[in-house]
């Protein structure tokens, strides 16, 4: 069953002879609990299919689909709601509250959604344990490197129960050591019911995906074939007794 769902997606910018193209006619099915893996080239659309996905833009035609529901049905209420207790983002820049801390920053979701603060921090501080950082939860996005701001924005982005991860990057700021420790966590969620879709550069690392899709200049060039299920290859078996 697809979670994810994106129907003759274009998305374009400017108009007459300054017109870029960004997205053009782009189908993608994500089943729930898949992690799909995004690349291409700078420039090829990748952020753009990102932000689409998770209401954050219009598609300029076509439409999108979360959990069979149509993005273009719901108002900005609705929309505001979705990214706040459905969708996870990480993004390139990280987006880190400058105010807040690590720990404090993991647990502004929960808080949100009305999770108590101290079972929100106490939530919040086991998922940052997870990722290397128990010790630093109370230290501000400043004074941490930015691979260690990443793996926070990562934690924002899977804690409480999210359905959808859209992660640009997520593992760009990162050694490889504490790359594959975040793809490790994102496909734990993954196994957990999480629909996650993330872009990389990084071949080893999109290796972890159930399915790698390739971009190139707005469209959908290639993508691997998901591996076959048991039942799939009993119907390929000849009948017996015919």
């Amino acid at each position: 069953m697809s979670f994810l769902e994106l129907k003759d997606v274009s998305k374009s910018y400017g108009t007459g002879a300054a017109e870029v193209q960004a997205l053009c006619a782009v189908n993608l099915s994500v089943a729930q609990g898949s992690l799909v893996a995004i690349m291409g080239p700078s420039g090829s659309g990748k952020s753009t299919l990102l932000t689409i996905a998770g209401s954050l833009e219009e598609p300029t035609t076509g439409e999108v689909l979360i959990d069979g529901r149509a993005l273009s049905s719901m108002s900005r209420n609705d929309k505001a709601r979705l990214r706040r207790r459905t969708v996870g983002y990480v993004f390139q820049d990280f987006n880190l509250l400058a105010g807040l801390t690590a720990v404090e920053n993991v647990a502004l979701p929960l808080e949100l959604d009305g999770v108590a603060s101290r079972h929100a921090t106490r939530t919040a501080g086991a998922l940052l344990a997870d990722l290397g950082l128990g010790g630093r939860g109370g230290h501000y996005p400043d004074e941490l490197s930015g691979g260690e701001r990443q793996r926070v924005a990562i934690a924002r982005a899977i804690v409480g129960d999210r359905s959808l991860l859209l992660a640009d990057e997520p593992s760009g700021a990162l050694d490889s050591l504490n790359g594959e420790a975040v793809m490790r966590l994102i496909l734990r969620a993954c196994r957990s019911g999480v629909t996650a879709v993330v872009v990389t550069h990084d071949a080893q690392l999109a290796s972890w995906a159930d399915r790698v899709v390739f971009i190139r200049d707005g469209r959908i060039v290639d993508q691997t074939v998901p591996p076959p299920t048991p039942e799939s290859l009993l119907e390929d078996l000849p009948a017996r007794g015919r």
